[in-house]
């Protein structure tokens, strides 16, 4: 691994750190970081807003010179989510009635002045490629 690589990813779990602090301010439940799904899906964070599942997606970028960091939550990557999240409800044994698909975006750096958060609740939906396993 590159030290390139290794501050992007310094940088991406900070990103989830403060994403977590965030929503656990919200009263949000945090259920798991980082959850493998799979052999090649991850899940940032799983949480509980109220009676409801929420998949986050955390996009954590030092400026916004070139887009607000959404912009990366395209098509194909809202697909991944879809294909992580159903693989994750048919794990459970008791799969929630309610979920949905949240962007948390983190603007800033670690040791600098505070982060800018923006929470996008039910950012997408499911991808309807996928069907809810109930």
């Amino acid at each position: 691994m590159t030290a390139r690589a290794a501050a992007h990813l310094q940088t991406g779990r900070w990103g989830e750190r403060e994403a977590e602090r965030f929503l656990r301010g919200l009263r949000y439940r945090i259920l798991g970081r980082r959850v493998k799904v799979g052999a090649r899906d991850e899940l940032d964070l799983v949480a509980r807003d109220g009676d409801t599942l929420v998949f986050v997606e955390v996009k954590t970028r030092a400026r916004e010179d070139f887009g607000r960091p959404i912009a990366a939550v395209d098509r194909r990557k809202r697909h991944i989510l879809s294909r992580a999240a159903v693989r994750y409800l048919k794990s459970l044994k008791r799969p929630p009635r309610y979920f949905r698909f949240d962007v948390v975006e983190v603007v800033g750096a670690r040791g600098e002045a505070a982060p800018r958060v923006r929470h996008i609740p039910d950012a997408f939906t499911l991808d309807p490629r996928y069907v809810v396993p109930y």
